[in-house]
């Protein structure tokens, strides 16, 4: 299985200059260099320009994608020569014992030869939601991972071969799939081909029909074709993600796949996991609080045994057990590992005793279950003749366990980690349980955290905390990082299975505690079904399946591996406050993208029109292929290499093809109507040549796209504004400067000619801006 991010540099090649435009303008440039001037045949230079830019950025890109990769890939632990080896996913070869605790993905498909209480989620490949136990002798597939306790299991299927194997290679690969705006790009690009094919073959039949000569009729012809190909439109949205991906791998952020720049942009709800995203990854233990009666002395040595018992403590175990000291020599009967649905652990010690470590919520009855169990051992104790001291014990036993709990409670509305250390007659039963103490944990919280949310609340981006940790302290920190909504947090305990009421409650609230991971999947769900674009971030296992869910999963680099693989965007030094860079970066892809389109775009319309036009009236096209070239280079070509690289702060919209067509058709609308109609005039009016009404029409196209441009720019700047004033410079340039105006066949010095040309130009200009500005409003 490839460990590559990217394409190869033979795809990269293959895919920027094995084009049908290349092939379509190649063709045409070819023709032009048979039949017509060398000077005519620039246009071809776009295959050159555009090849080499698409292919340097994305060569930039690869480098950028692969490099990150190669730190933010999770190496696969094997055992090797009775040694445990750290080796690349790729390297994994038959027979080798791969190692998995809780949090790692299983690289290769497998037979289990070891199991701790091996617990593995294999939902992503086959849907079953629930995690399944794993003894010597099961199968593990590729792409499963492990969401409790701990195992070994040796590869039997490697490479392609594996099950997951083609799932892990495109889900990893440099993709211009599912992209929103790929997908808007390439309904234009199919519309064109037949939009094109029958105008091109209609100038075509005019040219050669109205008794020009071979060479005027093919020229002219090149000249009618050639700018209904959008040819640089592809190139600068690839341009621009590529740009994108590298501008955010200098900030240590590792895009996946390209359409993340573009998805994130569109994103209106977060969901945060606290854990890690909130809060600084470790925590410390801040006091264990016994309850009456009960040594403390012995309560440590209790947490001390279950940190030993377990192989590969979780982030809170290792907490507890560097301040609980050396751990006795208790032989472990039987044990039970962590998982986020269970949401504790525990161990049977010989001679000690069932001990649980978790959720107070979980361990603890609360008081209905309490009033419950009373009711139960009382009918019990009268069946029996009991005197009622049975009932007392218990009473006694549920007393202990609700002060434990108002207790924990109390505790969490600070924000602080409460675990509840319970002992029990075994760990197959939830009778008997005694609270024995509680153990306080807290975490720091990040200092970017508050001015990060303060901006995507600014952004109209709604922010919901879901955690698996009691909602109470979830809410208590939600509250100190300035998460709105967050005095009301939900207990997920609580909540329907699904349906409106879910929904409904999803909407509601803001902040959500004690969710499982199967619910934290179904919140997306949920959200989707509302019509939300969400964000998902997390660093541990329980937050895989909701990452893979989202539109967009974000992960921790000091994350799980299950959680790093399905991510699409890997924030490599766990920095919670690049995510606003993020969003800014897609925002500009998208914004500067459909300025892009809106040009290119315009240009496919107006030569279009122009080409209809000119076949129907039997006239001569009124461009050379040089006018052509002159015209989307300085008002198309070069700005939109600028404006698609340009910074910007516009919010995402939905109904990128529609808002792009309603631009682009009336200003190919005015182009077309203000070029011909001076270029009609100028022939009508007799005593120049076609060599000056080519020139009349040149000028005013010019004039009306230079307008086109000024209209997309906006809001102007100073850069903006420099970029106009360069290009009508540039043409200014060449129409007056005798050699250069020789060189594009242009003459403008006919003052006649000159203001039919500026007069219709205006007219179209000033039509434009009032249909632009009643279709805005």
């Amino acid at each position: 299985m490839s460990g590559q991010s990217s394409r190869t540099v033979g795809q990269i090649l293959r895919a920027n200059v094995l084009t049908r435009f290349n092939a379509l303008i190649g063709a045409l440039c070819a023709l032009v260099l048979v039949f017509g001037s060398p000077i005519d045949a620039l246009f071809g230079l776009i295959i050159v320009v555009n090849s080499a830019v698409g292919v340097i950025q994305e060569l930039r890109a690869k480098r950028t994608l692969d490099r990150l990769a190669l730190v933010g890939r999770a190496p696969v632990r094997v055992r090797r020569d009775g040694k445990e080896v750290e080796v690349a996913p790729e390297q994994v070869v038959l027979d080798d014992v791969v190692l998995l605790a809780t949090g790692e993905k299983a690289p290769v498909d497998g037979d289990v030869v070891e199991s701790d209480n091996l617990e593995i989620d294999e939902s992503l490949l086959t849907g079953e939601s629930d995690p399944v136990d794993k003894a010597p002798g099961d199968r593990v597939l590729s792409g499963s991972f492990a969401v409790a306790g701990s195992g070994a299991f040796r590869a039997t299927k490697v490479g392609d071969d594996a099950y997951a194997a083609k799932i892990a290679a495109d889900a990893g690969r440099f993709s211009l799939a599912h992209s929103e705006l790929y997908q808007g790009i390439n309904r234009f690009l199919g519309l064109l081909t037949w939009v094109i094919v029958p105008v091109g073959a209609l100038l075509v039949i005019a040219q050669f029909t109205r008794g020009s000569s071979v060479s005027d009729a093919v020229i002219g012809s090149v000249a009618g074709v050639v700018p209904m190909i959008p040819e640089g439109l592809v190139l600068m949205t690839s341009v621009a993600f590529a740009v994108g991906v590298i501008r955010l791998g200098r900030r240590r952020c590792l895009v996946q796949e390209l359409p993340a720049v573009e998805v994130l942009a569109r994103v209106d709800t977060l969901c945060l996991d606290k854990t890690g995203t909130l809060t600084e990854p470790g925590m410390r233990l801040r006091a264990i609080e016994p309850m009456p009666d009960q040594d403390e002395e012995r309560l440590r040595a209790v947490l001390a045994a279950l940190v030993q018992a377990d192989e590969r403590p979780n982030a809170t175990l290792q907490a507890v057990g560097a301040a609980v000291g050396p751990a006795p020599s208790w032989p472990v009967r039987e044990k039970q590992a962590f998982s986020s649905a269970r949401k504790y652990s525990g161990a049977d010690f010989d001679g000690h005793g069932a001990w649980l470590l978790g959720a107070p919520e979980v361990l603890l009855p609360d008081s209905a279950e309490a009033s419950s169990s009373e009711a139960s051992s009382s009918e019990a104790s009268s069946g029996a003749g009991s005197s009622g001291a049975g009932s007392s014990e218990v009473s006694s036993s549920e007393a202990a366990s609700s002060d434990a709990r108002d207790r924990a409670s109390a505790l969490a509305a600070e924000g602080l980690r409460v675990l509840a250390l319970v002992s029990a007659p075994s760990l197959s039963t939830s009778d008997g349980r005694s609270p024995m103490a509680l153990i306080v944990l807290e975490q720091k919280l990040r200092e970017a955290a508050p001015a990060t949310l303060k901006y995507f609340g600014e952004q109209d981006v709604t922010v919901k905390v879901i955690s698996g940790d009691n909602a109470a302290a979830v809410g208590a920190i939600a509250g100190q990082v300035g998460v709105p909504g967050s005095r009301d947090p939900c207990d997920a305990r609580t909540l329907p299975d699904g349906g409106d009421d879910l929904a409904d409650a999803v909407e509601r609230h803001a902040v959500f505690g004690r969710v499982t991971p199967h619910q934290k999947r179904e919140f997306v769900r949920t959200l989707h079904s509302r019509g939300h674009v969400v964000a998902m971030t997390g660093d541990g296992v329980n937050d895989a399946l909701a990452l893979k869910e989202a539109d967009l999963g974000i992960g921790m680099g000091s994350g799980s591996g299950a959680t790093r693989a399905v991510a699409k965007v890997v924030l490599l030094d766990d920095d919670f406050s690049v995510l606003p860079s993020v969003l800014a970066e897609g925002r500009r892809v998208l914004a500067n993208i459909e300025r892009v389109a809106n040009l290119f775009l315009t240009k496919t319309a107006y030569s279009i029109l122009l080409a209809l036009a000119v076949g129907v009236a039997q006239l001569p096209f009124p461009f050379l292929p040089r006018h052509v070239t002159l015209v989307a280079s300085l008002t198309i070509g070069i700005p939109g290499f600028f404006l698609a690289l340009a910074p910007s702060n516009e919010r995402a919209r939905p109904g990128f093809v529609p808002r792009v067509l309603r631009f682009a058709i009336p200003a190919g609308i005015a182009c077309a109507a203000a070029t011909f109609v001076a270029y009609a005039l100028a022939r009508a009016v007799g005593g120049t040549s076609l060599a000056a009404d080519r020139s009349t029409a040149t000028l005013t196209l010019f004039l009306v796209a230079w307008w086109v441009l000024l209209l997309v720019a906006r809001p102007l700047n100073g850069w903006k504004i420099g970029l106009l004033a360069g290009s009508a410079g540039a043409f200014a340039l060449v129409a007056l400067v005798p050699p250069l105006a020789r060189i594009a066949a242009l003459s403008v010095t006919d003052p006649g000619n000159d203001a039919i040309g500026v007069l219709c130009a205006t007219a179209a200009a000033t039509a434009l801006t009032w249909v632009v500005a009643k279709l805005r409003r």
